[in-house]
């Protein structure tokens, strides 16, 4: 009668994943529905862009390594800007540029979704 062992892999059948880059800036798309305009905008890492009544916040940006499947992403927080001043976390979670649709920031009136990272930007640095 066969022995099966669980609660351990073969160090041989474990993958290890494929190095991801992280990167300074993240790009992001944003949509006023009101107006239809579409506003392309990069945003450092741990900075803060308003857009509209939204503020976006990525923390983390990450990229496929050379040679590796493209795949981007970027773990993102979005507060809102209240009529009453008030802000208030509306998305926190990842963002995957291959999927805009699957977790963009639907707003009534702003959406706004992650495109791609890179290496730096035409926006100054923020100050240290």
């Amino acid at each position: 009668m066969p022995l099966f062992a669980f609660g351990s892999v073969p160090a041989a059948a474990q993958t290890p994943e494929p190095a991801r880059i992280d990167n300074p800036v993240a790009v992001f798309s944003g949509l006023d529905k009101i107006t239809g305009r579409l506003t392309e905008f990069d945003v450092f890492i741990d900075e803060t862009v308003q857009f509209g009544a939204l503020q976006v916040t990525p923390k983390v940006c990450k990229t496929s390594a050379e040679g590796q499947a493209a795949r981007t992403d970027a773990f993102v927080e979005v507060d809102e800007i209240t009529l009453d001043r008030e802000i208030r976390r509306i998305f926190s979670g990842w963002m995957f540029a291959a999927s805009p649709g699957l977790n963009a920031v639907e707003h009534p009136v702003y959406d706004v979704w992650l495109k791609s990272c890179k290496t730096e930007s035409a926006v100054p640095a923020p100050a240290e």
